[in-house]
């Protein structure tokens, strides 16, 4: 396995210990982090930092792939599922914890479901679909928005702008658009066989 999979593959084993932290209630010890009316704990605190850094070997793992000739069928593979499982893992963990709204959860996970089909659909006809501009934008986005969410806001806390609110929904709007762009310019993948 060459070291653009073990990057991927390291993203993936991150998000049982991110959710961990996520989700584990860890109330008793230690003391949250206060600063004036702001408060976050600091096992959600370690799952901001696990996510971001799960989020960041993206890139690295890609741009690794590309210079060095190192792309496998196992990285096209295994790439765009470690996305789709950090992003779907920790929106549901935010669901269940109350700080984002399902559907938006739900908008973006099927997005992410049927940008997959469509490249499957276009992988047995001998195409590849290409990760567009939206499709990048949208990634963008997902994280800004989702690390703004594991820190409560911050630092927009302090100024009472609900930046958290504003960038999910953002996201929830690019991810819809983002989806439709890649439907509407491969349409002929979805055209029925006439018999």
């Amino acid at each position: 396995m060459n070291l653009p999979n073990r990057i991927t593959l390291a993203r993936i084993c991150l998000i049982p210990i991110m959710m961990f932290f996520l989700l584990v209630d860890f109330s008793f010890y230690p003391e949250p982090i206060h600063w004036g009316s702001f408060q976050l704990s600091i096992n959600h605190l370690v799952a901001a930092v696990i996510f971001l850094l799960a989020a960041s070997t993206d890139g690295i793992d890609g741009y690794i792939a590309r210079k060095y000739n190192m792309v496998t069928n196992l990285g096209k593979l295994l790439d765009p599922l470690a996305d789709k499982l950090l992003v779907s893992a920790v929106l549901i963990s935010l669901v269940e914890l109350g700080r984002c709204d399902s559907w938006i959860a739900i908008v973006i996970i099927s997005r992410e479901f049927a940008v997959t089909g469509l490249r499957q659909v276009a992988l047995l006809e001998g195409k590849v679909v290409a990760a567009s501009k939206w499709g990048k934008i949208k990634t963008v986005i997902q994280i800004v928005a989702i690390s703004l969410l594991l820190l409560n806001n911050f630092p927009f806390q302090f100024v009472s702008i609900p930046v958290d609110d504003i960038a999910i929904w953002a996201a929830a709007l690019i991810t819809i658009y983002s989806g439709v762009d890649y439907f509407v310019k491969n349409k002929e993948l979805l055209e029925f066989d006439k018999a």
